[in-house]
């Protein structure tokens, strides 16, 4: 089950999900869900998920039950992904779309569209209602009331970040929302979508506590990257994330951005500047150079490819443990 898959992306063009829309109503769209309690003719609930973090959950979850497949093969950016026609006419035979709304517009359109039996948004699933009791768990502050800037300021905790499942927790609350969803599409297997949900849903909360253990006693909170991609995860362990850019991950910051990490990185005693596998470094490098830091990846997890630190959620997400650790002066 651990293949190497894509990484999502955040931005798409007008045109592009425009033309994904335009390709929808040129599919004829059918009803699926001819098998018993709602799966398909093989039997199976057929999931399309449309990038690497949901198809994960969707293949854990579901176990054998389920036939599992993407939108967001990988490396492609998920943000701007292209609906071909051929995607279309997958969505619109599922028996559940599994999608994270405002992530990636052109499957919001192609959902929309498509007459798809179940449409489920991630973000519904994982409202993220720990956070602030982990915080007191732990003896961490929360992160502070909702507050995002276009130009790479989160102070947030992910208020208009989409990326919930860098925070173990909200994944959890998603794993077991989606069991429901497939409890309802095909009942004779509820027992063991719950079971399945319960078992990812722990191995979930032990990350959960390698992380909350392993960023204690750190010298800084704040750390820095080209993308505003971690606000979950820094609200869920009372860190600050300063990213260069905002939610965009190509977006290019201001001379007055860089002149204010400048001084965030000198007040805070930043180390590293954090960059991505599939977004050009270059900005990060720029800036490392100019302030004397180090530079390291951090991982968004939207996909997984051959430069991925590993073969799926768990391995990479501790791969981001290792890297904070370092960067934040716990390691």
């Amino acid at each position: 089950m651990n293949v190497r898959r894509n990484r999502p992306a955040s931005r798409i063009t007008a045109a592009a999900a425009a033309a994904g829309a335009t390709a929808l109503g040129l599919v004829t769209l059918t009803a699926c869900g001819t098998g018993a309690g709602g799966a398909g003719g093989d039997g199976k609930v057929n999931v399309v998920a449309s990038f690497y973090p949901l198809e994960y959950l969707a293949e854990e979850v579901g176990g054998e039950h389920v036939s599992v497949t993407t939108l967001t093969k990988p490396g492609v950016e998920p943000h701007d992904l292209e609906i071909k026609p051929r995607q279309t006419a997958e969505l619109s035979e599922a028996d559940v779309a599994f999608y994270l709304k405002g992530l990636q517009p052109a499957v919001d359109a192609a959902v929309a569209q498509s007459g798809v039996k179940t449409a489920v948004d991630a973000a519904e699933l994982g409202a993220g209602e720990h956070g602030d009791e982990h915080a007191e768990e732990h003896g961490d502050e929360p992160s502070g009331e909702p507050e995002s800037g276009g130009d790479g300021h989160d102070h947030s905790g992910g208020a208009s970040d989409p990326h919930l499942w860098l925070d173990p927790t909200q994944y959890a609350e998603v794993a077991e929302g989606f069991a429901k969803t497939l409890a309802e599409a095909d009942p004779d297997h509820a027992a063991a979508y719950e079971k399945n949900a319960g078992a990812l849903a722990k191995k979930l909360t032990a990350l959960d506590k390698e992380f909350a253990d392993g960023l204690r006693n750190r010298t800084t909170d704040t750390f820095i990257t080209t993308h505003a991609a971690f606000g979950h995860l820094a609200s869920r362990y009372g860190l600050e994330q300063e990213a260069i850019g905002g939610l965009d991950p190509e977006a290019e910051p201001s001379p007055a951005r860089m002149r204010e990490l400048h001084t965030v990185a000198e007040r805070e005693k930043v180390t590293t500047v954090f960059f991505e596998t599939l977004v050009s470094d270059a900005t990060a490098k720029t800036l490392a150079a100019d302030t004397g830091l180090k530079t390291d990846v951090l991982d968004p997890l939207e996909g997984i490819t051959d430069r991925s630190a590993g073969d799926d959620y768990f391995e990479v997400m501790r791969a981001n443990l290792d890297a904070l650790r370092k960067a934040l002066g716990s390691g």
